[in-house]
């Protein structure tokens, strides 16, 4: 049996722009993506800890060592800058190795969203 689990996190950054006007996604710095063993392209689930909204987009690689996290698209309307989110991507596994599986989870500096 194949079940879906936590795969990559990063806790808590803070969002540093809202772009309407772009087609959709994240861009997330690259340093923060290599972090949390995530990738351009890659499904992310964001949750906004500022006004509880809770939604689905793809990751575009941004500008490395930057702190970018910018909402992009129709998801910018769901979050302010300053607002502090949670990014999670999943995986599909079978039951047994999900039983041993370990998340990667970072937990960056929020007021810089830099590794620490």
């Amino acid at each position: 049996m194949m079940i879906e689990v936590l795969k990559s996190k990063l806790h808590c950054v803070r969002v540093t722009e809202a772009n309407l006007n772009y087609m959709g996604s994240i861009t997330i710095d690259e340093d923060l993506m290599d972090a949390a063993n995530m990738i351009a392209g890659e499904k992310v689930h964001i949750v906004d800890n500022n006004n509880g909204e809770r939604f689905e987009t793809y990751i575009i690689k941004g500008e490395r060592g930057s702190g970018c996290i910018c909402l992009n698209g129709a998801a910018a309307r769901k979050v302010q800058v300053g607002d502090i989110v949670i990014i999670m991507s999943y995986a599909m596994m079978d039951f047994e190795e999900a039983k041993s599986f370990k998340p990667t989870v970072v937990f960056p500096d929020s007021a810089m969203n830099k590794i620490v």
